[in-house]
């Protein structure tokens, strides 16, 4: 329960400091470009070189990719039901779809599955989420707005210079590797900033108002995000057995919130401002009782 404590206090200090207006207003920015320049490479070289290439690192991989597939599909369908217009398909087009797979899935996996879970979420972020938000994020952001051309030298461009994924491209070449100790204490204790810095700029970040006419979208996107991911995650980790550690990892990272930098996206390209913002800010909220329920079910089998 400790790790529960703290990821709730942090998550407070930041939103009371926001509330406070202690810090800039650019704070969250710069604390997320050191999570993605320092916190989160130095968790990459620190875990993945632990893993064992086998099929099972391949299995956050496939079912990241699978997952967004059929969420993206789902937002597409309700969108012709519902009529929405381009500036809300578009919203849920990234903030239903791209997950929160680093920042709040490092935190409450390790809280659920322990360390050595924390190599499989990497993966499933770097492979998963990052490549999924660097090409179909930017192809949704510049389909769905009249802002930017989609171009994919630059799609590639920015997946190759991206810190963490050079992180872990290298660390895939170091697999099985044990580095001195001197290295080891230094990325240890660069690793260890991830959770606290990435926790209080959620904080800082949390928006909850939300117009009357956005409820509808809103509470779709929560379901599709919260609810039919991490189920379509566990109808596929079940029907080919892959109930095992990395399977339970994809479970767990399918049911976590939208991402952040999703609904940073979306708010800067005008698709529905604050409807992204308010469902990533639920989203984060209700994303503690959606892992809570998938714990629940992962202890059942």
């Amino acid at each position: 329960m400790d790790n529960f404590y703290l990821i709730a206090v942090l998550i407070f200090i930041g939103y009371f400091f926001q509330k406070l207006k202690v810090f800039p207003e650019q704070s969250p920015l710069i604390l997320n470009q050191f999570i993605i320049n320092i916190s989160l490479p130095a968790m990459i070289l620190l875990q993945v070189p632990k893993l064992t290439f086998s099929f099972d690192t391949l299995i956050p991989t496939v079912v990241a990719w699978i997952v967004m597939f059929f969420s993206a599909a789902l937002v597409l369908v309700l969108s012709k039901v519902f009529k929405w217009n381009n500036e809300v398909t578009g919203s849920l087009m990234l903030v239903s779809i791209l997950t929160n797979s680093s920042i709040m899935g490092v935190p409450i996996i390790n809280a659920y599955l322990g360390e050595e879970a924390l190599p499989y979420v990497l993966i499933y972020d770097q492979l998963g989420t990052f490549i999924a938000f660097a090409t179909y994020g930017t192809f949704v952001t510049a389909y769905y707005s009249t802002k930017g051309k989609f171009c994919y030298r630059v799609i590639i461009s920015k997946v190759l210079v991206f810190p963490p994924f050079i992180a872990l491209i290298i660390s895939l070449f170091l697999l099985g590797v044990n580095f001195n100790s001197s290295f080891t204490n230094i990325i240890f204790v660069l690793a260890n900033t991830l959770v606290p810095v990435a926790l209080v700029a959620v904080g800082l970040q949390l928006q909850f108002k939300v117009k009357k006419e956005y409820i509808l979208p809103l509470s779709i996107s929560l379901c599709i995000k919260l609810i039919f991911a991490p189920f379509v995650a566990f109808i596929l980790c079940y029907s080919f057995g892959w109930l095992n550690l990395a399977g339970q990892v994809s479970i767990f990272e399918a049911g976590m919130a939208s991402m952040i930098t999703a609904g940073v996206i979306a708010s800067v390209a005008g698709l529905a401002p604050k409807l992204s913002t308010a469902i990533v800010g639920y989203g984060i909220i209700f994303s503690f009782l959606s892992t809570a329920v998938i714990a629940k079910l992962m202890n059942l089998l």
